[in-house]
C-alpha cells in the first residue's frame, strides 16, 4: 500500500528545502571581497564630503555679502576704524600683525593669463579643482593696506632692481610678482628675459626686464644662501657636500647691489635637507 504525502507533509518538505537553500547562501559568512568593497565605499564617500565641504558651507551659510563678512570676522565697521597705511607717519602700524581675510575681488591675476609661470606652479592647470586659495588677502590689524596697483609699483621701481634669492618658495613669489606687474603692460614684448632664457626650472638665475620702466625683477636660486662646497679631504664617504656658513653663495656677486632684496631659505634648514645637500 502506497502512502501518498499529505498537504501538511508537502508544506513541511518545502519549508525544509527553503531553509537549506538559505543556508547555502552564507549571507553572514565573512568575505574579504565584501569587506573591501565596503571600506572603499566609505573612503569614497568620505573624500567626496571633504572636497565639497567648503563649497557646501559657502552655498548654505553665505547667502549674502554680510553673512560672508560675519563668518570671516571682518565687518565694515571694524575696517573703517583702521588707518590708511599710506597716511600713517612713522611706525604706527605693524603690517606683520594681522589675518588672512576673504576678498571677492581677488585674485589679482589668473594663472592661465600669465606666461611667466612655470608649469609646475600652475595649480589649476595641473588639476586642482577649487579656487578658494586665490580669494584671500592680508589684512593688518592696525591699518588698511592699499590695493595692489601695478602701474604705481612699476613707477616706484623705475630704474631699479628687485631680486628674489632662495629656494622654490621664493621662485613662486617671484613668478607671482611678474604676473601682477605684467597685468598692466599692454605690450608683452616689452617684458623679456635679458639672456633669452625661458621660464623653466633650473639651477641658475633669471632676469626679466620691464623695458618701459628700465627695471628688472630677478630670481637667483640659492637654497641655503651660503656657499655649498666639496667635502673636505679624508671626510666620510657619506658626506657629499659642505656648507660654508661664513661665505655667501656664488651668485651673491650678481644680486648684492640690488635695490630691493627678498631672501628665502628657511625651508632648507632641516636635517633631511642639509644631510642630502
Amino acid at each position: 500500500m502506497v502512502k501518498h504525502p499529505s498537504s501538511e507533509d508537502t508544506d513541511a518538505f518545502t519549508d525544509m528545502e527553503l531553509v537549506k537553500k538559505f543556508k547555502r547562501l552564507r549571507l553572514f559568512e565573512p568575505s574579504l571581497f565584501v569587506l573591501g568593497v565596503f571600506l572603499v565605499s566609505i573612503c569614497l564617500v568620505g573624500c567626496f564630503c571633504y572636497l565639497n565641504y567648503k563649497s557646501w558651507v559657502i552655498g548654505f551659510r553665505f547667502r549674502s555679502q554680510s553673512d560672508r563678512i560675519t563668518w570671516l570676522n571682518v565687518d565694515k565697521t571694524a575696517e573703517e576704524k583702521h588707518d590708511d597705511f599710506i597716511g600713517i607717519k612713522g611706525d604706527g602700524c605693524d603690517v606683520f600683525d594681522g589675518d588672512w581675510v576673504w576678498d571677492e575681488h581677488y585674485p589679482l591675476y589668473h594663472s592661465k593669463d600669465c606666461r611667466y609661470l612655470d608649469m609646475g606652479f600652475r595649480c589649476l592647470e595641473n588639476g586642482r579643482p577649487d579656487q578658494f586659495y586665490t580669494k584671500w588677502r592680508w589684512q593688518p590689524k592696525g591699518c588698511n593696506l592699499p590695493r595692489f596697483n601695478a602701474t604705481m609699483m612699476l613707477e616706484k621701481l623705475r630704474n631699479k632692481r628687485v631680486a628674489f634669492v632662495g629656494d622654490s618658495i621664493g621662485r613662486n613669489q617671484w613668478e607671482s610678482l611678474l604676473c601682477m606687474l605684467s597685468s598692466e603692460i599692454p605690450d608683452e614684448n616689452s617684458i623679456y628675459e635679458v639672456n633669452g632664457s625661458p621660464i623653466t626650472k633650473h639651477k641658475g638665475f633669471l632676469v626679466f626686464l620691464f623695458k618701459d620702466y628700465n627695471c628688472t625683477v630677478e630670481y637667483y636660486r640659492a637654497p641655503f644662501l651660503v656657499l655649498q662646497s666639496r667635502p673636505p679631504v679624508g671626510s666620510n664617504q657619506k658626506v657629499r657636500t659642505t656648507l660654508k656658513l661664513d661665505q655667501m653663495d656664488w651668485s651673491s656677486m650678481k644680486w648684492r647691489y640690488a635695490d630691493l632684496l627678498i631672501l628665502n631659505t628657511g625651508h632648507w634648514w632641516n636635517y633631511e635637507k642639509t644631510i642630502r645637500g
